[in-house]
């Protein structure tokens, strides 16, 4: 995770200003449905901020993390909120969000550190809260491009979530890269709910 850390704090500004202007409604639109008018969303990894700008905007109270202290200092301009710098695995709120907003974040972990962070995910949740995840789509996991991914498919995907039987899948499905040139790369998303089970 250090690598990956020390790429994003190396090369902030241009990342930032690589993703701030791409446009993710439609993605964020499918989230949203799922979430009461006001709700409370923490972005997990929040990157240049780009969503939880959007979600602000339209109303939503958001709490926003990432990892990487220059992103979290560039995207609490960007958003005009404070941005905490946080791990995932340092996340230890119970039942306070209506919605985590996890988009090519998570990914950056190694698959056995994965079931750890979704139960922690979980226990953020409130009951009936809603999750959305994004992983590069394949099998591949190491380092590449001087950041650590771990790739996700349908099966594999199903697999990690064995070890979170209370987040249940609500919608699952594969979209091209919305960057400019780099539609042939594939994504696996998923929206998964809580269930309205208490924190075992």
């Amino acid at each position: 995770m250090q690598e990956t850390l020390d790429y994003y704090n190396r090369n902030a500004r241009e990342f930032a200003e690589g993703t701030s202007g791409v446009d993710f409604s439609g993605i964020q639109n499918r989230f949203l449905s799922h979430l009461p008018e006001g709700a409370l969303i923490l972005d997990f990894g929040c990157g240049s901020g780009r969503d939880t700008k959007d979600f602000l905007e339209r109303g939503f109270r958001v709490e926003a993390a990432d990892g990487s202290d220059e992103l979290c200092r560039l995207a609490s301009v960007y958003t005009g909120i404070p941005v905490k710098q946080m791990l995932f695995q340092e996340l230890e709120e119970a039942e306070k969000y209506d919605g985590i907003w996890a988009c090519a974040s998570i990914l950056h972990l190694r698959r056995e550190e994965l079931p750890e962070v979704f139960r922690k995910m979980y226990r953020a949740l409130k009951p009936g809260g809603i999750l959305y995840v994004s992983f590069k789509y394949g099998d591949f996991e190491g380092e590449r491009n001087g950041r650590y991914f771990t790739d996700m498919t349908e099966e594999t995907a199903e697999e990690l979530l064995e070890s979170v039987p209370e987040l249940k899948i609500k919608e699952r499905w594969v979209t091209g890269d919305v960057r400019a040139g780099r539609g042939a790369e594939k994504w696996l998303n998923m929206i998964l709910r809580r269930s309205d089970t208490c924190w075992r």
